[in-house]
């Protein structure tokens, strides 16, 4: 997802998740497959290289489970203590969020 209106829609009437290392909104879409949206802020993250470090784990444990994941519109925001955290404790939380998000935002997975 890149538009504001995307974000905007999700944040307005999605489901919220979370953890200690990230939080996500949930929105059910008509487009049969999951989106994934990014809200990784300075203020949280810090510099460009741990921002970009935090989105590109993201993105790439996103693509190994989109397949588990229902037809939703997602948008991940990392929380602060996210940021220095070693990469296998950074997928481990971010695995446990998907298996979250799969069961409590219904059975529309995608066919």
């Amino acid at each position: 997802m890149r538009k504001k209106r995307e974000f905007d829609a999700v944040y307005a009437h999605g489901r919220r998740f979370g953890n200690s290392f990230f939080g996500v909104a949930a929105h059910a879409n008509d487009k049969g497959w999951p989106r994934l949206g990014l809200a990784v802020a300075v203020k949280t993250a810090g510099n460009a290289v741990e921002r970009n470090r935090i989105r590109r784990m993201i993105r790439e444990s996103f693509r190994l489970h989109q397949h588990l994941i229902p037809a939703v519109d997602l948008v991940v925001s990392a929380r602060p203590r996210a940021r220095g955290i070693i990469a296998t404790e950074l997928r481990a939380q971010l695995e446990s969020l998907w298996q979250e998000v799969s069961t409590k935002c219904g059975s529309r997975h995608s066919s």
